[in-house]
């Protein structure tokens, strides 16, 4: 589709790799990043499929050089009764591929190839002309694409026109994310040595925490990115249009919940650790009905927001584009690419959200006696929880 004119609302992961998929596909895009900085400091830990990673690296989006730490085993734990001592419940098979998210970005970013990036000029809304292309408005005026990729968050000035009736569902608890220098783990030796083979689910009762090692920002360096999800206190009400600096909760109250329900030493490293970066979320969801509506289409979170139990939004973003290059590469038209991309796409994001919602249950609010717990009940539970859904984050168990 030669002489076809994209324009990306949003520089973020999603934007970019949209940016990478159309520039791919023979497009010219321009990419409307409203942050004047650059983005690379933000956001926390992540992972990845290892094959999407390859595919990634092998179409060009991500150079084989971005730093990784890979993981093959998902170690579960919980405090045991009566003491602060850690017992393991099980091991299981699975594979991931934890990245930084601001080295992702920069990653991501560095081969848009001719793509423009325009900073600091927020996109005030989107439109359609007479002729039944699509208009993007900004401060400097508007620009007219053939297609307008939304890339634009859970806030999407894209969303707002394709499906304005779209609003956020609360779960009903939070996320707290941090991540902290390997040196606070420097009197705690068993929790590195775990985290250099596999990544970790602790589980109590009410809530679970997630932790794993990030490449850092230096050559050669790490960082443990942790992510603990439990309710509010009985006092503070969260709804999922609230942002995060104003959730009424502060960083006490994990350290508390660290210091009640974790193992003595997760619990220092957590409570004591210090931080490189933190932040406190609402967890909630949506999707849209269609993904794509031409000459438009929503890419990352901008069509749907799964709980983070999935770990899918920026694999669901990074899958996004993927999926607009094929449409676009073995389409006659950009409408019909984007019909296909619809079908496709609205289905992955409807059948995300469904599993976070069934993992956000049986993690945070309807938890199993963990201590009880061994590797045969961990899979039966596994199991009953996934319904026969698909995810990279459960393998099988290793029996002992």
């Amino acid at each position: 589709m030669t002489g076809l004119r994209i324009g990306v609302v949003g520089g973020s992961i999603a934007g970019c790799a949209m940016a990478i998929a159309g520039t791919r596909a023979g497009a010219e895009v321009t990419v409307h990043e409203r942050s004047s900085g650059e983005l690379q400091d933000r956001g926390f830990g992540i992972v990845i499929p290892p094959p999407l990673h390859q595919e990634l690296v092998a179409g060009g989006y991500l150079g084989a050089d971005m730093p990784t730490a890979p993981v093959a085993t998902r170690i579960w734990l919980t405090r045991a009764p009566g003491r602060h001592s850690a017992r393991e419940l099980a091991r299981q098979s699975s594979p991931v591929t934890p990245c930084n998210w601001g080295l992702l970005w920069r990653a991501l970013r560095s081969n848009i190839g001719e793509s423009a990036y325009h900073r600091g000029l927020p996109v005030g809304s989107v439109g359609r002309t007479h002729s039944g292309h699509a208009l993007i408005r900004t401060a400097d005026g508007e620009q007219e694409y053939d297609i307008v990729v939304g890339a634009d968050g859970h806030r999407s000035v894209t969303r707002e026109l394709i499906a304005p009736e779209v609003r956020p569902a609360p779960a009903g608890y939070l996320v707290w994310r941090g991540t902290i220098p390997l040196s606070a783990l420097r009197d705690h030796p068993k929790v590195l040595e775990l985290l250099k083979t596999a990544w970790i689910t602790l589980g109590f009762a009410g809530g679970h925490g997630v932790f794993y090692l990030i490449p850092g920002a230096d050559p050669g360096s790490r960082l443990l990115a942790y992510a603990i999800y439990a309710p509010p206190p009985v006092s503070a009400s969260v709804s999922a249009s609230v942002s995060a600096s104003k959730v009424p909760v502060s960083a006490a109250y994990v350290r508390n919940i660290a210091d009640e329900h974790f193992p003595a030493e997760w619990a220092d490293v957590v409570a004591r650790g210090e931080h490189t970066s933190q932040a406190l979320h609402p967890v909630a969801d949506f999707v849209v009905p269609r993904a794509a509506e031409p000459p438009f289409l929503l890419a990352g979170d901008a069509a749907s927001v799964t709980r983070p139990h999935t770990a899918s939004g920026a694999v669901k973003a990074l899958q996004d584009a993927l999926c607009l290059e094929r449409t676009l590469r073995e389409s006659p038209s950009a409408a019909a690419a984007l019909r296909r991309y619809a079908h496709e796409r609205t289905a992955e994001g409807a059948r995300l959200v469904g599993l976070g919602r069934r993992l956000g249950r049986a993690l945070v609010e309807n938890t199993p006696d963990w201590p009880a717990m061994g590797p045969a009940d961990v899979d039966a539970w596994s199991r009953a929880t996934l319904n026969g859904a698909r995810s990279y984050l459960y393998g099988g168990v290793h029996q002992r």
